[in-house]
């Protein structure tokens, strides 16, 4: 087991993957789904600033959890995840050029974690900036606004745990997608099959929740949305007890590794046939 040599490979293949992570018009997308929050928050905050709305204090951070929660862990990382991930190797199948790694003197299961890693640099990078970048222009305006509600809030711990929750996002969402990449010949219809099973949580019960992804990732996050009246957000309300991080935490690293290990698996038998593509 030569892991010195393994090492090297991974490290090479990553370089090479993260500069085409970043390029090609599939990162148009991801770069748009990552900017997204950076834009809102941006424009609110420059609306503030000419006197067009108001300051709500802290009230702004809750409007950043319910954003956080309910756009950027269920609709961008997602799909960030999924343009990102899904075409390691799907895309390279597509352009016909999956060969080229399949007959260097590289272990198949090599390529798939530098490429697994490739894709999580690109979408932790993405998404922890757009989470920094947002969260601090919540923070800059309440901090001249109303500068004492600003200094009462925890508000370095709870930037932590933001960026925390958004790399493990991107780390278990990544995971699935790599998966479904290897095993699906057209992922997309798995991919809107898991997007509907992490909204629907809502509604099952608390056995089945332990088997989403965002049951976890909504524990970890610390504000809790303050969800009021009726509306189809409320529903969002009743997903149920958060789990301890201690759990939450080693549950999605071990969620990642169990895929990433049965992406290896299949990738020793991967035929690569580009004409029944």
């Amino acid at each position: 087991m030569n892991w010195r040599l393994w090492r090297a490979q991974i490290l090479a293949i990553l370089r090479l993957e993260v500069r085409k992570s970043f390029s090609g018009r599939r990162a148009i997308i991801v770069y748009l789904l990552a900017a997204t929050p950076i834009i809102l928050f941006g424009v609110h905050s420059f609306a503030v600033a000419q006197g067009w709305n108001r300051c709500r204090g802290t009230e702004d951070f809750a409007v950043y959890a319910g954003e956080f929660q309910l756009y950027y862990l269920r609709l961008g990382i997602f799909f960030g995840c999924v343009a990102i991930f899904m075409n390691l190797f799907r895309g390279e199948v597509l352009e016909k050029t999956l060969h080229h790694y399949l007959l260097a003197p590289v272990r198949r299961e090599v390529l798939v974690a530098g490429k697994f890693l490739s894709g999580l640099v690109a979408a932790v990078a993405l998404f922890c900036t757009g989470t920094l970048g947002s969260f601090l222009i919540v923070a800059s305006h309440v901090a001249r606004l109303r500068n004492q509600e600003f200094l009462a809030d925890p508000l370095p711990g709870h930037l932590a745990a933001y960026l925390g929750v958004t790399a493990l996002a991107c780390l278990g969402y990544g995971a699935v997608f790599l998966m479904m990449g290897l095993v699906f010949r057209n992922p997309m219809i798995p991919a809107v099959a898991v997007l509907i099973w992490e909204s629907i949580t809502v509604f099952v019960p608390p056995l089945l929740k332990k088997i989403s992804v965002i049951y976890y990732l909504e524990s970890l996050c610390p504000v809790r949305v303050p969800f009021r009246g009726g509306g189809a957000s409320a529903l969002f309300a009743i997903s149920g007890e958060p789990v301890s991080a201690w759990l939450a935490v080693p549950g999605l690293l071990l969620l990642a590794a169990a895929l990433v290990a049965l992406s290896a698996l299949r990738i020793r038998r991967l035929e690569v046939n580009y004409g029944a593509e």
